[in-house]
């Protein structure tokens, strides 16, 4: 069965990363997390899991969706092995982006991670959710 999760990265600024370099990489290694509940998700991630890409910043907004292709292991770039990382490839860009604001006018979204913890760089998102914002996005 594959799992859904949400994935935050900001778009812009030394550290950023944005759905269109994803595009045109195809693959990338996600890297950078260090909060525990948000490793804790990481490491339930499997190979062939589907994540909403979010960017952050000024943006809010999910713009797209990759596959997870590897199942997590320790950051390579890491002096600590509880630093995990998976392999992501890109799948397809949104054709509408669903902003953070529209999501939280969704009443069945109130007691979801991304409304709740703002600061959750990784989280699961439930089937009932992913197949709304789908919809919300044709």
């Amino acid at each position: 069965m594959v799992n859904y999760w949400l994935a935050k990265q900001e778009p812009s600024g030394p550290r950023g990363y944005n759905f269109s370099t994803l595009e045109k990489e195809k693959t990338t290694v996600w890297d950078g997390v260090h909060n525990n509940l948000a490793l804790k998700h990481m490491r339930n991630m499997k190979k062939n899991d589907l994540v909403m890409y979010y960017h952050t910043g000024d943006e809010r907004q999910i713009v797209g969706i990759m596959t997870i292709t590897s199942k997590p292991y320790p950051n390579p770039e890491e002096d600590n092995e509880r630093f995990v990382v998976v392999d992501v490839k890109y799948k397809k860009r949104l054709k509408n982006t669903v902003s953070l604001e529209l999501m939280k006018k969704e009443k069945s979204f109130k007691n979801w991670e991304l409304l709740r913890i703002s600061r959750l760089s990784v989280m699961p998102v439930p089937t009932d959710i992913w197949n709304t914002i789908i919809k919300i996005s044709s």
